[in-house]
C-alpha cells in the first residue's frame, strides 16, 4: 500500500523518504538525540508554565474564596449599615451574587495543647452573606452562655481542638477611648479549609455582634464584601459600585488589592520561560547536527537531484522539512509528556508543604494547570528555534555542486 505522505510537492516526498530511509550508525544517533533533547526541553518547559500558571490562578482563586473579589470600606463615622437604595442598587449589578458585612479584629486564642495562646484574627460574618462564611447553628450563642466559633483546619490542628471543645479568647479592643482586653468563652463548632495557608492557619469566625462587642465600636474594622459570579469581572464591577457607593464608600478589587504580588508572579513567568527555552534552544544543534550529517551521507543523493532540474531553493526547502519534522514531534513528544506529568502530580498532590512551608508559599500543595494559551506559546517558540537552527545546513547543503556530488564518496 502506497504511503499517502509520499503524494505532494516533490521536497516533501524527498524529505520524507530521508527520514525513513536506511541510514547509518551515527546518522539514526544523532537523529535521536536531537529527537529526545527536543523532547525533554518541551517538557520542561510545559511543566514550569503548568507550575506557574496553577500557583497563580489557584492562589487568586483562594485569596477571592477568603476575601471577596469586590470590598466597599466606609468611610468615616456611622452605624456602619449601608442605606437600602444603595444596597439595592449595587446588587442590581451584573455579576453580583450577594453582598456580605464583615467585621475584623485580633486576639490570642488559648486552650487545648497550647495554653499560652496563639494570635488568632477574629472575622465577624452574618451567617451566609459574605464570601467566607457559616451556618446560624455554628455561631450561635448555647444555652450555657458561649458563642459558637469556626476555626481554620490549620489553626485547629496547632491548638489540637476538636468540634466541642471550649477555647479561651483574649480580644485587644478600645472601651471609654483606651485600649482593653476582653476575655470570651469560644466552643468549636466546625473547622474550614480554603486552600490559602495565610487563612487557615489564624482565622476564626464569629457572629459579627460578637466582634463588634469584643472589639469595640472604635476598634471593628466593618466593611462589605461583594460576592461575584466571575473574579474576572471584578474590576469593572468594583467602578460601578463605587460610582454608587462613593464619597460614602471606598471601593476596591482583589486585583488593586494584590497588584505587586501577581504582577511579581507573571514577571517570574516570562522570566522561567525564555530560561527554560535555552533548554531547546541547545536541542536545536542537535538537529543542526543530524542535518550535517545527513548532508554528508547523501551527497550523491544531492548531486542527482540537482543533477535531474531540482533547483536549490527546492533542496534547502528538503532539509528544512527534514528538521521540521524531527522539531515537531520532538515538540509534540514534549507536549504530550509534560501535560501527563503536570496531571499526575496535580491530581496526587504529589507536591505538598507541611503547615510550616505552607506559610511560606501560601498554599498547602502546588497545582500544575496547562493552559492552551502556553502551550501555544512553547510550540511556536520551540518550532521557530528549530527552522532557524535549520537554515544553516540547508543553505549550505542547496550550494552543493552537482558534479562535484555525483563524484562523492
Amino acid at each position: 500500500m502506497e504511503d499517502p505522505l509520499l503524494k505532494g510537492p516533490l521536497p516533501w516526498v524527498v524529505a520524507w523518504r530521508f527520514l525513513r530511509g536506511r541510514r547509518s550508525r551515527l546518522l539514526d544517533g544523532t537523529a535521536r538525540a536531537a529527537l529526545l533533547s527536543t523532547a525533554l526541553g518541551v517538557t520542561a518547559m510545559v511543566i514550569a508554565m503548568a507550575l506557574m500558571t496553577g500557583y497563580r490562578e489557584d492562589l487568586q482563586g483562594k485569596l477571592v474564596r477568603g476575601n471577596a473579589a469586590v470590598i466597599a470600606y466606609p468611610v468615616g463615622t456611622g452605624d456602619g449599615e449601608m442605606p437600602p437604595g444603595k444596597l439595592r442598587r449595587v446588587l442590581a449589578i451584573s455579576g453580583v451574587e450577594k453582598i456580605g458585612r464583615v467585621a475584623y479584629g485580633q486576639g490570642s486564642l488559648s486552650g487545648g495543647e497550647r495554653p499560652e495562646g496563639v494570635e488568632v484574627v477574629l472575622r465577624g460574618i452574618d451567617p451566609g452573606g459574605g464570601q467566607l462564611t457559616a451556618t446560624p447553628d455554628q455561631l450561635q450563642v448555647a444555652e450555657d452562655g458561649i458563642p459558637g466559633a469556626v476555626l481554620g483546619g490549620d489553626l485547629a490542628d496547632k491548638l489540637g481542638a476538636k468540634v466541642g471543645d471550649t477555647l479561651r479568647l483574649v480580644a485587644l479592643g478600645f472601651g471609654e477611648d483606651r485600649p482593653r482586653f476582653r476575655y470570651q468563652s469560644l466552643r468549636v463548632t466546625g473547622t474550614f479549609r480554603t486552600g490559602f495557608a495565610e487563612f487557615d492557619r489564624s482565622w476564626v469566625l464569629l457572629d459579627r455582634p460578637q466582634v463588634e462587642r469584643l472589639m469595640g465600636a472604635a476598634a471593628a474594622a466593618d466593611l462589605f464584601e461583594l460576592t461575584v459570579t466571575d473574579p474576572n469581572e471584578a474590576p469593572r464591577i468594583a467602578e460601578e459600585a463605587a460610582a454608587i457607593l462613593e464619597p460614602d464608600y471606598v471601593v476596591t478589587d482583589w486585583r488593586k488589592l494584590n497588584r505587586e504580588l501577581f504582577a511579581a508572579l507573571e514577571f517570574q513567568q516570562e522570566i522561567l520561560f525564555w530560561v527554560l527555552g535555552l533548554i531547546v534552544l541547545v536541542s536545536t544543534f542537535n538537529i543542526a547536527s543530524t542535518l550535517v550529517v545527513l548532508v554528508r551521507e547523501r551527497m550523491r543523493d544531492i548531486g542527482l537531484l540537482g543533477a535531474l532540474g531540482l533547483p536549490p531553493g527546492g533542496l534547502r526547502l528538503v532539509f528544512l522539512l527534514y528538521g521540521g519534522f524531527l522539531g515537531t514531534l520532538g515538540t509534540l513528544l514534549g507536549v504530550v509528556f509534560g501535560a501527563a506529568i503536570s496531571w499526575v502530580l496535580t491530581t496526587f498532590e504529589l507536591i505538598s508543604f507541611d503547615p510550616e512551608v505552607a506559610a511560606i508559599y501560601f498554599i498547602s500543595s502546588v497545582p500544575f494547570r496547562v493552559e492552551l494559551l502556553d502551550l501555544l506559546a512553547i510550540v511556536g517558540f520551540a518550532l521557530l528555534v528549530t527552522l532557524l537552527a535549520c537554515f544553516v545546513p540547508a543553505w549550505r547543503a542547496a550550494r552543493v555542486d552537482p558534479s562535484s556530488a555525483l563524484r562523492y564518496e
